[in-house]
């Protein structure tokens, strides 16, 4: 087996495969939809907490228009491939690429429509980083 392909096969293994494909930089699938775990979070005003913190950092307060946001708190919304590797009812895992400023893999998970766990880890700016997080709706957008 060459190089290529064994490379091939672990990079699509790693990625699961099974299931997954890529979604444009707004975060929608192929036909046009909404990721099924994001459809049901609500736009507004979100506050993300990081979790297990030695020094409780203060709360990020973010205007979520799309809740596709909520998949790249290190790099924004703009300019980024996503690939979905899972996406259920209450679970999206996405890895993804921002040319030139780094890149991810985030995993959401839903427990209500405004209470959300996000764990995401890649590399920003240059420099890795991890980040544990609980995200809650707070209202709207002001």
């Amino acid at each position: 087996m060459s190089k290529w392909v064994r490379l091939s096969v672990a990079a699509a293994l790693s990625f699961g495969a099974t299931g997954a494909f890529a979604v444009s930089p707004g975060g929608t699938a192929p036909s046009g939809g909404r990721m099924t775990a994001l459809r049901q979070l609500e736009a507004g005003q979100w506050e993300l907490r990081e979790r297990g913190a030695k020094q409780a950092a203060p709360p990020q307060r973010v205007c979520v228009s799309d809740p596709a946001q909520l998949l790249q708190v290190k790099h924004g919304n703009g300019g980024c491939s996503r690939f979905v590797v899972a996406d259920t009812n209450d679970h999206a895992v996405v890895t993804y690429q921002c040319n030139g400023r780094g890149n991810g893999r985030t995993d959401l998970r839903v427990e209500t429509p405004r209470l959300i766990q996000i764990d995401s880890q890649g590399v920003a700016d240059g420099a890795p980083f991890a980040v544990s997080l609980e995200g809650r709706r707070t209202g709207d957008c002001r």
